[in-house]
Parts: structure tokens; C-alpha cells; sequence
């Protein structure tokens, strides 16, 4: 199924999905297979490595000839210069997050960039206007990752900003599939963003148990750390550590990364926080992320024919 919105125009993809920029993870090898299979991938920054982002981004253009994105996670970003070496290297397409989207946006626009800022509320949305992005990508709090203390749930999230603003909106938090995206649609977005899905895709570099809890876990396996600071809250798979994490609070949460490469890529669940939105509990098998863009779309049309026929 071919899918025309404004998404697909301003960002010259196939498909209206872009991938999460997720640290560590979102790298050459698994967002080149999203550019290639008709999505938006994105480079992450938020592991703060620079160095080895901005050689990522040149083996972008040996993997793929499709448009690709870079992240920009404000709050883990300490050489302003990587903004220089973002446009000096031809992407086209930016996403802002964990940060004041006046602090980059005018920039990368003067620079003939396109922006996207990653919002969590309707303050925050009405913030990234003013700033000039040109799209928004709002996220509900059942997605993994770093969010808002005061979580908003996408269903009650994602229309409260479509009816607020006329820009493009990108849904996320609980989209894993046609059924979902469907939904994210007569919410009012225009495409989404897949994060706990292309994390347990087959090219991404995480290691099998990660993959494997996420398949083994119900929806209510994950939990909401750090609500009160200081520092940002995030969700996160439930594991023992985790659990215990929650019950009796965290100190530093940036400390408890310390030990990521064991947790991403040498498979100890327990030496860290996993990552993990709760849309884990529908996600029952590994596949290739062309695979997964695939069937959603096919899905997509199928949820999206039957309901036009309810009105019939």
C-alpha cells in the first residue's frame, strides 16, 4: 500500500515511518536497513560518543542512497560543533529532543535543514512552533526511553496537539504495527515512529536476550523510573534491578548507564536499564525491519478499508 502524506513529501520516503534515535542502537547498519526497506532511519547522539557518530553518518552514504536523519539529543550533546559537521555532511533532515527547541532550530533551518522536535505535552509543542520547526513528532509516556515526568498516554496526547496545530505530526508511543498506526492516523498524525519495534528488528545490534525479553514480555512488564528527579524520568523493561530501581528511587539515573555495553550488546539484562516501551506486550517475534514495514502497511489498508465500510 503506497501512503501519500505530508510526511512522505517532506522528507522524500516511501513509507510515512520513521525509526526511534534510540542511543547506542540507532546506527549505521540498522538505520540504513530502515532507509532501505522505504522509512526514515536516524542517527542517534544521545550516547554522547560524537567521535563515533560522526563516522556513522559517513557509512550512511556507503549503505544507503535513500534520505537519512540525524538526531540532535540536546541534553547529551557537548560539542556544539557536531550542529557544523551535521550540515557540512548534506543531511537534510533533523530531529530535535531532550532540550529547548529554540536553541538549535533557527540554525539548522537557515542551513536548509527540515526539523522535526520530539514533544511530550501541548506546552511543549506550542514551544517547538514558536521556535520555527516544521514538523513535530509528540510521544505518549507508554513509550520507552527518557520522558516527561508528567506522562500523557498517546491516545488522549496525539489529538490534543493535532487539534491545536496545522504542521505535520508524527505519532509516538505504542505503534508497533498497521492496527496501531492506523489508530495514530484518526488521531491525526500523518506518520509514525516505531522505537521497541525496530529494536527487537533482526538488524538491530542489540544482543538476543534483549530481544527475547521483549518478545516473553506482557505489556505491564515495564516500569516509569525516576519521576521525581532529579534528572529525566524514563520507562524501562522490568527486571529485578529495575523493579528495585523504582521501589526505592534513583540517585543519579545517568549513573545507572554506566554499564550500557553490558546491557545493549553483552545480553546482562541486570547490569543496567534496558530501554523498553510498553508496546513490548504486542511484539511476539523477531523480523527483518522491511518485514515489519511491510506488513504494516498491508495491515494498515486492511484496518483502514474495513472501518470506511462502517459508514457505508
Amino acid at each position: 500500500m503506497i501512503i501519500h502524506t505530508r510526511i512522505t513529501e517532506m522528507l522524500g520516503i516511501e513509507k510515512p515511518i520513521i525509526q526511534a534515535a534510540m542511543g547506542w542502537i540507532a546506527r549505521a547498519p540498522l538505520s540504513s536497513a530502515v532507509c532501505n526497506a522505504g522509512g526514515m532511519g536516524i542517527i542517534e547522539t544521545s550516547s554522547g560518543e560524537l567521535d563515533a557518530v560522526r563516522e556513522e553518518i559517513l557509512k550512511m552514504h556507503d549503505l544507503t542512497d535513500k534520505p537519512f536523519g540525524v538526531n540532535v539529543a540536546q541534553a547529551f550533546v557537548r560539542d556544539p560543533k557536531i550542529i557544523d559537521f551535521i550540515i557540512d555532511q548534506g543531511v537534510k533532515f533533523v530531529t530535535t529532543s531532550a532540550g529547548d527547541p529554540m536553541k538549535y532550530t533557527a540554525l539548522l533551518k537557515e542551513a536548509g535543514l527540515t526539523v522535526f522536535h520530539v514533544v511530550p505535552s501541548l506546552k511543549g509543542a506550542l514551544r517547538a512552533i514558536e521556535a520555527g520547526v516544521d514538523g513535530l513528532i509528540v510521544e505518549g509516556g507508554e513509550g520507552g526511553g527518557f520522558k516527561n515526568p508528567q506522562d500523557v498516554a498517546s491516545m488522549v496526547l496525539i489529538p490534543q496537539v493535532c487539534e491545536a496545530v496545522d504542521i505535520p505530526v508524527v505519532a509516538a508511543g505504542g505503534i508497533t504495527d498497521g492496527r496501531s498506526m492506523a489508530a495514530a492516523f484518526a488521531l491525526g498524525a500523518e506518520g509514525i515512529l516505531m522505537g521497541t519495534r525496530i529494536l527487537s528488528a533482526a538488524e538491530s545490534p542489540v544482543h538476543g536476550n534483549w530481544k527475547n525479553a521483549i518478545i516473553k514480555a506482557d505489556s505491564t512488564d515495564t516500569v516509569f523510573l525516576n519521576r521525581s528527579g532529579p534528572g529525566p524520568a524514563l520507562r524501562a523493561l522490568r527486571t529485578e534491578r529495575t523493579s528495585r530501581l523504582q521501589k526505592e528511587g534513583v540517585e543519579n539515573i545517568f549513573g545507572e548507564f554506566a554499564d550500557t555495553a553490558d546491557v545493549y550488546f553483552g545480553g546482562n539484562l541486570e547490569a543496567g536499564i534496558a530501554l523498553t516501551g510498553q508496546v513490548a506486550g504486542r511484539i511476539k517475534e523477531v523480523k527483518p525491519v522491511k518485514q515489519i514495514f511491510d506488513e504494516t502497511l498491508k495491515e494498515f489498508g486492511e484496518v483502514t478499508g474495513r472501518l470506511a465500510t462502517l459508514g457505508a
